[in-house]
């Protein structure tokens, strides 16, 4: 690869690292597994930087290579195998410090969605793609990241009332 390609290429890893360890751990739960999703996409657009690079919208061709990935690791059968529980990386969702138990209740339910509600939602509302974007990262129509997006939204917001009327003693 030449030297501006590459660097080019560095330059747009620290910029949104960060960002996609999130969405990825959005999408899987993990640390451990998000670190592994990113590095694996991370690797595929380096190896095709030449035209990443040329495409109008990278962050939803990044997206939708992290959202392939994710996927096409959930069909392997060694990642379901676990082996036993792993301390989880100190490092937590940015900004949500003050609201730990918060984050986890949200993350927890956002694992209980089905996985397309899941990337829609995550891509859609926490990364703050456009419909468009999410739709080209997702490879679906813009009427199917909607309806993921809205049935998503209302699954969430019962889990997340439920949790509620339960740490308030019942009381809604």
């Amino acid at each position: 690869m030449q030297a501006e390609l590459e660097q080019q290429y560095v330059e747009y890893v620290r910029s949104r690292l960060t960002r996609l360890r999130r969405s990825a751990y959005l999408l899987c739960g993990d640390w451990h597994r998000a670190d592994d999703i990113v590095q694996a996409t991370l690797t595929a657009v380096y190896l095709n930087w030449k035209h990443a690079s040329r495409v109008g919208n990278l962050d939803g061709y990044v997206h939708r290579a992290l959202v392939r990935r994710y996927l096409d690791e959930r069909r392997l059968l060694w990642s379901r195998v676990r082996l036993g529980e792993i301390p989880e990386h100190a490092a937590t969702v940015a900004g949500a410090d003050d609201h730990v138990g918060e984050r986890d209740e949200l993350a927890a339910a956002l694992q209980a969605l089905p996985k397309g509600q899941r990337a829609a939602i995550v891509l859609r509302h926490i990364e703050g793609l456009s419909v468009e974007e999410t739709a080209h990262a997702l490879g679906c129509s813009t009427s199917n990241v909607k309806s993921q997006c809205s049935r998503g939204l209302a699954s969430l917001r019962a889990r997340l009332s439920e949790w509620d009327a339960v740490g308030s003693g019942g009381r809604a």
